[in-house]
């Protein structure tokens, strides 16, 4: 459970960015996203294999 302190004179939008900060910190927004629809552990892998060459290319074009 999330527990945003709120202080003395704080107005609520300020207690609401920190919520919403602690929730995408948390990444309890994009568990139920995934949560929502089965994806196959085949496509799974393959998304985290294309996102690794991505980063490799990124990091080889910064080296050169």
């Amino acid at each position: 459970m999330i527990v945003v302190p709120v202080k003395e004179g704080e107005t609520v939008d300020r207690a609401l960015k920190k919520l919403k900060r602690k929730f995408e910190k948390t990444g309890v927004v994009k568990e139920l996203r995934n949560r929502q629809k089965f994806t196959k552990p085949s496509i799974i892998k393959r998304e985290q294999k294309l996102k690794a060459i991505y980063i490799q290319q990124l990091l080889n074009k910064q080296e050169e």
